[in-house]
């Protein structure tokens, strides 16, 4: 695919090398001479020049690229410069924004606004990958799908319920609730009507967030003993990563080096985390906020080093997993060996996002490692006059098995029924077994 990637910095530079590699056509734009140098040594071609400028992304071909990443490290300059090259006939584009005005869509909505089909933001990213690591085993939140109002557990169902021993098109489960998935002795598939959740079973459900956690309940998935969680860093990773395992019921602590984060930290939180003024390198410090008994102990500050001791100094303590964001690759292949349980790269999280992305036609973005086993998840684009657009989905012919658990209407979420007929403009949220995607694609691509 054609592929322009504006800001050839850190993460713009990962990202291209590694698209160039999968057989990309890959151009990047770049405003420093220094780094189109470096960049020339990959095999990409460098445009050296001002990616705001519409005679440069003409030069770049933004008139004909499939897809543009922006990722420069200005929130501003990727809006505008995605923009324009979206204006210009790129046929889609996504844009590396950090702050959170920008992704407060109740507010205004810049991503509609400015024409960019998705915001990746490489913090909030990385806490959603540190996330999955620590909850319970296949666990997943997608927020990043319907701007967070959908969200996917895998919970274990450990006692019989009134939901158990049926088959699931008699339950009475609410309309923004689907059961995904359904995995048995270690072989997981996607649920049909016809299936019955049955003791010992692990079921991935899908919906609002409230309703999620209403159905859990119903389905006696058993009491959880509260997990301790202590954090190093309270930068953008270390509060998102708070945020997610607050809401989840974790008992949480940061901590945090300078005074004035940390007054910050504990407005934004207020009793939800205990936020600790100190050096987590510092053993005595750990050692008196008893991080010998946290359960995972997660370095998220942007210094590698730093990550790496405070992990070594609370594994030493009794920390029972020690994850670490690491940005460096020399540091991958040692991590272990210090005892850091897992080792989570912000440029490869971006990385896979990207490559998410690359697809043409109606699809817009396909996960497959969010479930453990065959099912991809995907986001399709309803075009105009296709299929979906004249047959109600009790009509459609969908490939099987595919569970489609929702719909992105005028950034509300909608779950489909039997009568429902999709609109053109409308995204849909989907599952299906990998060999069917291209197949479930066709259905919603204009005629």
């Amino acid at each position: 695919m054609q592929t322009l990637v504006l800001g050839g910095g850190t993460v713009g530079g990962f990202i291209a090398k590694r698209l160039s590699e999968q057989g990309h056509d890959v151009t990047v734009v770049e405003v420093r001479n220094d780094v189109c140098r470096e960049l020339d040594q990959n095999d990409v071609r460098v445009i050296c020049g001002d990616a705001l400028k519409a005679s440069v992304l003409f030069q770049a071909g933004a008139t004909t690229a499939d897809v543009c990443f922006a990722l420069t490290s200005s929130d501003e300059a990727n809006l505008l410069a995605g923009s324009v090259a979206r204006g210009m006939g790129t046929r889609r584009v996504a844009a590396r924004i950090n702050s959170i005005a920008y992704r407060d869509f109740a507010s205004f909505d810049y991503r509609r606004h400015f024409l960019i089909d998705r915001f990746l933001t490489q913090d909030y990213l990385t806490a959603v990958e540190l996330a999955r690591r620590i909850r319970e085993p296949g666990s997943m939140i997608i927020e990043h799908f319907a701007s967070g109002e959908l969200e996917l557990q895998d919970v274990l169902i450990s006692q019989p319920s009134a939901l158990t021993g049926k088959p699931l098109s008699t339950l009475k489960l609410p309309r923004d609730v689907r059961v995904g998935a359904i995995t048995r002795d270690g072989v997981s598939h996607i649920a049909t009507a016809d299936d019955e959740i049955e003791l010992g079973d692990r079921v991935a459900l899908m919906g609002a967030r409230s309703q999620v956690e209403k159905i859990k309940k119903e389905l006696k998935t058993g009491s959880v003993r509260k997990r301790y969680v202590m954090i190093a860093g309270g930068g953008e990773t270390g509060a998102n990563i708070a945020r997610v395992l607050f809401r989840r019921g974790y008992n949480v602590k940061i901590f945090e080096r300078n005074m004035e984060r940390c007054k910050q930290l504990a407005f934004q939180f207020g009793d939800s985390a205990t936020i600790v003024h100190g050096d987590s390198r510092r053993k005595a410090i750990l050692d008196e906020e008893d991080a010998g008994k946290a359960d995972f102990f997660l370095g998220c500050t942007g210094d590698d080093e730093y990550n790496i001791m405070a992990c070594v100094e609370a594994r030493d303590l009794g920390a029972k997993a020690c994850l670490s964001v690491i940005r460096h690759g020399d540091y991958a292949s040692i991590v272990e060996k210090l005892g850091v349980t897992e080792a989570v790269s912000p440029y490869e999280v971006m990385a896979r996002q990207a490559e998410g992305f690359m697809h043409a036609g109606a699809l817009v973005f396909r996960n497959s490692t969010i479930l453990n086993g065959p099912a991809d998840v995907v986001e399709i684009e309803v075009g105009e006059n296709s299929a979906a657009t004249r047959l109600t989905l009790r009509d459609l012919k969908l490939p099987r098995p595919t569970l489609l658990a929702s719909v992105i209407r005028d950034n509300q979420v909608v779950m489909p029924h039997a009568e429902f007929i999709f609109e053109r403009g409308d995204v849909v949220v989907g599952l299906t077994d990998a060999p069917n995607v291209d197949e479930l694609v066709k259905l919603f691509e204009a005629a």
